[in-house]
């Protein structure tokens, strides 16, 4: 067994116990990435200069651990495209925090992972990098917009990886590549201390990882405190596994059309562990207070660099996202909010402690496609409406893991499993026990 194909802590075990070369697990690592025609990765680092690098790590917890960051995130001295045109030669001159908490870590930044233009959609697709495909089948999308990061670790280009979630762009690739995710409580992970975190509380940095351990290894690290940003929650703290009273939500009463077999997956992958529920609260006004904010989120973002230039060189999607964003009401962002509100006290009043959901409504799509037109033979009136069901989590900031359960036709699925604020250590260990009684994820696609 190659190196690369065990798991970042037995890789960190082994060179810190002098069994591995950090330069060795550094030259393992480039090679498989030249013979990956996934796109997975991108803006790849010179060789010398990563192996001169791996020569003399900088001490940490991730210390030599080859890592390539998601392609939304700044890397000082290493160009940062975000999937956009106008962005294409754009070298940042400072780390995102994220990314300087993982060098201050020891970890190696070789080079970005692919990702949809600003993130917008679960297909990782671009004009600067092309698109990345899907490991298990390279005729199938990966996913997005952790999509790159997603394929990475399926192919075991990289052990750990970066990710990012606003709308299921942790959960949606890690089920789609038969990994686990993790979008953290809001905050437990800071944002970079500038802007308003405190108004725009909808995306959040997360762990990937193959295995469960593997993910609370990277939390730990990303999950530092910042008191410069308001909400800051960290650090984070294991917790030992307990008794958890698990619904299993499926489809939302109907509201999210699932294809045929991930109900079933992911029923069986909670045989015993979880009892129906009812919608806990109206899917289409998750869905208005969630289309609201996001496009509110993303206007603001994007206003110091809209033009009609810019707009000129965009995908539809960002134009719509943009221009919808640019025209809402004072009131209407007002009545958003309230929904978010009322959907988050309705689940700190549950009297079930996690909801268990399908982490994606479709299985991995032909990579040709924008996106899916039908879902179950129901139209989608959006570029992201197939997503939906990834929207509880994100709309109230609470934490949500995906969990792989299988595979239909040779493509992976996992579900999710949404806590309380704070219940991140909690989803961990359930995972854990999940990976434990069904390792799923111990499968890899059939590479070199």
């Amino acid at each position: 067994m190659r190196w690369t194909d065990r798991d970042a802590l037995a890789q960190l075990s082994a060179m810190r116990g002098g069994r591995l070369r950090a330069p060795d697990l550094m030259a393992d690592t480039l090679d498989r990435i030249a013979a990956s025609d996934l796109r997975a990765i991108v803006s790849l680092r010179p060789r010398d200069d990563l192996l001169a690098e791996a020569a003399d790590p900088r001490p940490g917890p991730l210390s030599g651990l080859p890592m390539a960051i998601k392609d939304l995130a700044d890397t000082a001295g290493l160009r940062t495209t975000y999937g956009h045109p106008a962005f294409a030669d754009h070298v940042p001159e400072v780390d995102a925090p994220m990314v300087a908490r993982l060098k201050a870590a020891g970890a190696i930044v070789i080079g970005k992972t692919n990702t949809p233009e600003f993130g917008l959609g679960s297909h990782s697709y671009n004009p600067v990098h092309g698109t990345t495909v899907n490991p298990w089948n390279p005729s199938r999308s990966a996913g997005g917009s952790s999509g790159g990061a997603g394929a990475a670790l399926a192919a075991r280009l990289v052990a750990l990886a970066d990710g990012s979630d606003m709308m299921g762009s942790l959960r949606n690739p890690a089920a789609w590549n038969n990994v686990f995710g993790l979008r953290p409580s809001f905050g437990l992970v800071p944002a970079a201390p500038q802007g308003d975190p405190a108004l725009h509380q909808l995306a959040t940095d997360g762990p990937m990882a193959r295995t469960p351990d593997d993910l609370e290894l990277l939390l730990s690290v990303m999950a530092a405190p910042d008191a410069r940003v308001p909400g800051s929650s960290g650090p984070y703290r294991a917790t030992p596994a307990k008794s958890l009273r698990i619904g299993w939500a499926g489809d939302w009463g109907g509201a999210y059309p699932c294809e045929a077999g991930i109900l079933d997956l992911c029923q069986d992958a909670l045989d015993g562990l979880a009892e129906p529920m009812a919608p806990p609260f109206p899917a289409e006004e998750i869905w208005t207070a969630w289309t609201t904010l996001r496009s509110f989120a993303i206007a603001e973002k994007l206003r110091p660099h809209w033009s009609d230039a810019f707009a000129a060189r965009s995908e539809p999607k960002l134009v719509w996202e943009v221009e919808r964003g640019l025209a809402l009401k004072l009131e209407e962002v007002t009545r958003a909010s309230g929904i978010r509100a009322a959907w988050f006290r309705r689940m700190a009043t549950l009297d079930i402690d996690v909801i268990a959901l399908p982490a994606a409504q479709c299985f991995p799509f032909d990579a040709a496609l924008d996106w899916p037109q039908q879902v179950a033979g129901r139209s989608m009136d959006t570029y992201h409406r197939w997503m939906e069901v990834v929207v509880p989590a994100a709309l109230a900031g609470l934490p949500a893991i995906c969990v792989p359960v299988g595979f239909r036709d040779g493509l992976p699925m996992g579900v999710q499993l949404i806590g309380r604020r704070g219940a991140d250590g909690d989803l961990i260990a359930l995972a854990r026990r999940m990976h434990a009684a069904a390792p799923w994820a111990d499968r890899r696609p059939d590479i070199d």
